[in-house]
């Protein structure tokens, strides 16, 4: 179509042209160039490599420039049974152990040589031992994410485990200026990603989890959002994350084999740094030690 201000273009004039039917445009069946063969940019259930989806229920190539439905995420369920230990353990090497707050802890040690030197019972406490490391998580949710749930859910659980300082919030493919904390009820409660960034100190390890597929004017355009119009690109938003914190991973649940046929990975994977690590187990590990440097 000739790049994305061409493709809005021609959806505006698409959509003062048509009313209650379809201009029956592309080989598929129905309005708009539906069905499995229709090469029609906008309409459903055809294909087309940059279009704008309009009437249908989910998602089939994973390549819509933009959708226009409203949709709705289900949240992470962070009580789920963790199938493998082995998540645990890849995390727990992110860890910088330290005694701080009240003395609730019996000290054994320190009471046994008190109590040794002292000739009575010396009962000594100690603050306990807590793990220093605080964690930011931002979650990719809906869309080509849907296919996984299951290991963002082991991840959710196990990171809630072993990061007892952590926040998380919702986006959807690619950062923008608003996130979000449910899912059922991200339209009204949007939190400004402005405000998030500066929360938080500098300190807070910062990992994204996502597949990075989508069309990468979602990343690198103004008005690129697959959902809304978004007055900065999503690459802006990702540079002012690097900025503001030290430690930056990218967890991608997609199998690393495949992600140089998806540009847009290639393009996220720049933005943070060459620090994006597959979401398996060797991949945990390299990214834990990253962000434990």
């Amino acid at each position: 179509m000739g790049g994305f201000d061409a493709l809005m273009e021609a959806l505006a004039e698409r959509m003062r042209r048509q009313k209650e039917e379809g201009d029956g445009e592309g080989q598929g069946k129905g309005k708009n160039g539906q069905g499995p063969t229709g090469e029609s940019p906008f309409g459903a259930n055809g294909y087309h490599p940059e279009g704008v989806r309009i009437g249908q229920d989910k998602g089939r190539h994973g390549k819509a420039i933009k959708v226009w439905d409203k949709r709705e995420y289900k949240n992470l369920d962070d009580s789920v049974e963790l199938g493998t230990r082995n998540i645990k353990v890849a995390l727990r090497r992110l860890r910088k152990w330290t005694r701080d707050g009240s003395a609730e802890e019996l000290d054994m040690d320190g009471t046994i040589q008190g109590t040794a030197e002292k000739g009575y019972l010396d009962i000594q406490l100690r603050p306990e031992r807590r793990n220093k490391i605080s964690v930011l998580i931002f979650f990719d949710i809906g869309g080509s994410m849907d296919s996984h749930i299951k290991i963002c859910e082991e991840l959710f659980s196990a990171a809630r485990t072993e990061f007892k300082n952590m926040e998380f919030y919702y986006f959807h493919n690619c950062l923008y200026e608003s996130v979000w904390k449910d899912n059922r009820r991200r339209h009204a409660e949007k939190l400004s990603t402005f405000d998030v960034l500066h929360k938080f100190s500098k300190d807070y390890k910062v990992i994204f989890v996502g597949d990075a597929t989508m069309s990468p004017y979602e990343i690198t355009y103004p008005g690129g959002s697959v959902e809304h119009w978004n007055e900065e690109a999503g690459a802006i938003w990702l540079d002012r994350v690097c900025q503001t914190f030290d430690d930056v991973v990218w967890l991608n649940p997609t199998a690393e084999r495949h992600w140089d046929y998806t540009p847009s990975i290639e393009v996220m994977r720049q933005l943070v740094g060459d620090r994006m690590f597959p979401l398996t187990i060797e991949g945990l590990e390299k990214a834990m030690k990253e962000l434990a440097r």
